[in-house]
């Protein structure tokens, strides 16, 4: 626990600010972790209970964040889910949900309103570098709300935690240093919203179609087979290990769960995730509704990811069967 004590070291002088927090678990022990951790980093807790208050329907203050752990749900579980998401994306809280690798796919698909944070089996090195990055997150909104002896013991607090947060989550993530900067399409985005020419146009139309499903799945599995020679954080390239298995995916015509994008990732899930959240804020990505179940919901490329492949194989030419 040398990580979460060293963060206790660093927000020691953050008593008493008002950030208010609330927590549910069935867990005991881990609702009890939550609680230490979330004191420790200054969040006043809001409400602190097991997941029974939500489900029921009982009325609840809700903190400006919520941290939620909910590694098993049943369909009632789901849609009591649900609701806390919409009312978290009307009321402004953010929500912080910790769940299992089996119930992924159903809570990525009821949880979207919000714009949660899926930790998936975390650590609770891992749940502090969340809480970190929800206060980083929360304290724009409310800063001019605040008396000037707040603003300013919330701003130490902010950079403090999300010193922390960016320490122990390259130590136990391996995620760049970089902000979603590294996928930035904001030159590519104002190219589009320009008219364009009779001659552009013709241009773009004649872009070239997606690479063979089958020289990419070759791709990856080659790619994959590394893991057997060497360690396998060696090589881990999540993005292009998920832009090459929404390549083949859209090339199928199939659709790809939240579950079988972390695994192709190559990284683990919580990890995972946070790549495709970033991914789908700066475009590369999007979310897909399943029009017959909207509990469910998958990923996909984007169209302008899509032509960047496409043309990224078409420049391979040939050479793309030698990376088989």
């Amino acid at each position: 626990m040398a990580t979460v004590d060293f963060v206790y070291e660093m927000a020691a002088d953050s008593a008493g600010l008002p950030l208010a927090i609330s927590i549910f678990a069935d867990r005991a022990r881990v609702r009890d972790e939550m609680l230490e951790d979330a004191k420790a980093a200054g969040f006043g807790a809001r409400e602190v209970g097991d997941l029974q208050c939500i489900l029921d329907g009982r009325p609840c203050a809700l903190g400006e964040i919520v941290v939620i752990d909910c590694p098993v749900l049943d369909a009632a579980d789901l849609v009591a889910l649900a609701r806390l998401d919409s009312r978290a994306a009307r009321s402004g809280a953010r929500l912080v949900v910790s769940t299992s690798v089996d119930a992924l796919d159903d809570v990525f698909g009821c949880c979207w309103q919000s714009n949660p944070q899926i930790l998936v089996n975390p650590t609770r090195a891992e749940r502090v570098v969340a809480l970190g990055r929800m206060l980083v997150d929360t304290h724009g909104g409310r800063l001019r709300e605040m008396s000037e002896t707040d603003r300013m013991a919330l701003m130490r607090l902010t950079e403090q935690v999300g010193e922390i947060a960016q320490r122990l989550d390259r130590i136990g993530t391996g995620l760049p240093e970089t902000s979603p900067s590294a996928f930035d399409f904001e030159d590519e985005a104002r190219e589009n919203a320009r008219i364009p020419t009779q001659a552009e146009a013709h241009v773009r139309h004649s872009r070239p179609s997606l690479p063979d499903p089958r020289l990419v799945r070759r791709i990856i599995e080659n790619r994959q087979k590394r893991a057997r020679f060497f360690d396998g954080e060696l090589f881990a390239d999540p993005a292009w290990d998920m832009l090459l298995d929404l390549t083949a995916a859209r090339a199928e015509h199939v659709r790809v769960s939240v579950t079988s994008l972390c695994i192709a990732s190559g990284v683990p899930p919580t990890t995972a995730l946070r790549w495709i959240g970033q991914m789908v804020e700066s475009g590369l990505f999007v979310r897909v509704e399943d029009e017959s179940d909207r509990r469910r919901a998958f990923i996909a490329l984007s169209d302008r990811a899509a032509d960047a492949m496409a043309r990224y194989f078409a420049a391979l030419g040939r050479d793309a069967a030698g990376l088989v």
